[in-house]
């Protein structure tokens, strides 16, 4: 037992967006080119860089105490690892990153029961056979080195492949049949680490703030004045994250008003507030929202 933790942080391309994710949280990240091992500004944190496919059987070995890697390689390792918390940031959206079954656009293929007796080509050879044995069906799955979405129709028949918005697929010229597996970043931990009550309240304090973070996302302040006569009329308009806060004023006759909102809805919303008799509004930006 000891009051340090070892954390992976995920190599390649989720590196910049954990990093940015983390100074989101009050967590300063710097990496060196020359070194894998990032400071952080926290004692408490020894930071190393690993590659999300390996993070999981790191984390279960000991050799980390916890990581951020996908679910997806939490599965396709089949590591025996805590997942602490889901974390939905990723390299290009916000969206969960999808492994799919393809095959070329004009394939007779229309169903994984086509591929009986076929050949697929993927990263996930795990994940990719567990689908097939669950569907039934008995194909040859081979481990794919890269270059995945060419190996269609002359290296494999289909392919299971990683994708966050269908973009590389249908460049490839290449149609999904279905879905296999859906997954995003997690934070992850050894059972050991568990078993640490400093490490667990390590652990949670930053999935704590890195969950606030994301929760904030698309979010912004709204603070405005009103009479209290227009009060039922504004309040119909706020689509509150909650319950707007309404505090008192000087002026018996008005109040003010306190809430969360959409970002995107703001600039629909802000005249509808004015034209209700709201004054003095105030748009802010939000970094973090813990309930």
């Amino acid at each position: 037992m000891s009051n340090l933790l070892k954390l992976g942080i995920p190599a390649g391309t989720l590196q910049e967006a954990t990093r940015e994710l983390f100074e989101r949280a009050g967590y300063r990240i710097t990496f060196s080119s020359r070194s894998y091992y990032p400071n952080i500004d926290d004692d408490e944190i020894d930071c190393m860089m690993v590659r999300a496919q390996e993070m999981a059987r790191y984390v279960q070995q000991g050799v980390l105490d916890a990581g951020i890697t996908g679910h997806d390689w939490v599965v396709e390792t089949g590591a025996d690892v805590r997942e602490i918390c889901a974390l939905q940031f990723s390299k290009v959206s916000r969206r969960p990153a999808r492994w799919v079954l393809c095959v070329p656009a004009d394939s007779p293929v229309q169903q994984v029961s086509d591929l009986d007796g076929k050949r697929i080509a993927t990263e996930v050879v795990r994940i990719t056979s567990e689908y097939l044995d669950r569907h039934g069906v008995r194909a040859t799955v081979e481990f794919s080195w890269g270059a995945t979405e060419a190996k269609p129709p002359r290296l494999a028949d289909a392919i299971v492949e990683v994708t966050e918005t269908g973009s590389s697929i249908r460049a490839n010229n290449l149609r999904i049949v279905d879905e296999v597996l859906r997954s995003t970043p997690r934070l992850i931990a050894s059972h050991a680490t568990m078993d640490d009550p400093w490490k667990v309240e390590k652990l949670d304090n930053i999935a704590l703030m890195l969950r606030s973070c994301l929760a904030a996302e698309g979010k912004v302040g709204l603070m405005l004045n009103a009479r209290r006569d227009d009060l039922g009329s504004i309040t119909a308009l706020l689509p509150a994250l909650q319950t707007p806060t309404i505090s008192r004023l000087s002026d018996e006759g008005w109040i003010a008003l306190n809430t969360i909102i959409d970002e995107s809805v703001v600039r629909n919303l802000i005249p509808q507030l004015k034209a209700a008799g709201a004054r003095g509004i105030v748009e802010y930006p939000i970094g973090k929202i813990i309930d």
